[in-house]
């Protein structure tokens, strides 16, 4: 007969490490973000985002053409810094 114990923190541990170089990668593959990624991944509509951050100096964009980019990086940093100003209700 076989028996196979597993310790579950390590488990945790290795899955944890994997999933972060997983999202890292996939990170590493976005350098830009377009107006469509942007409503995306804020969950908010354009007019929102034009109301609450857009216009904010510190946040980070670029018009090329006639289309809008945001460095991707420095865009969730923003965001993040953002959202810790904003008021809870």
């Amino acid at each position: 007969m076989l028996e196979v114990k597993i310790d579950q923190s390590e488990v945790r541990k290795l899955y944890i490490k994997e999933l972060e170089k997983h999202l890292n990668k996939l990170d590493n593959e976005l350098l830009f973000w377009d107006t469509e990624d942007l409503i995306k991944n804020t969950k908010m509509c354009w007019n929102t985002i034009q109301e609450k951050f857009f216009f904010d100096p510190r946040f980070p964009k670029r018009k090329v053409g006639r289309k809008w980019m945001f460095p991707a990086k420095q865009t969730k940093e923003f965001l993040l810094e953002w959202l810790l100003e904003q008021p809870s209700e």
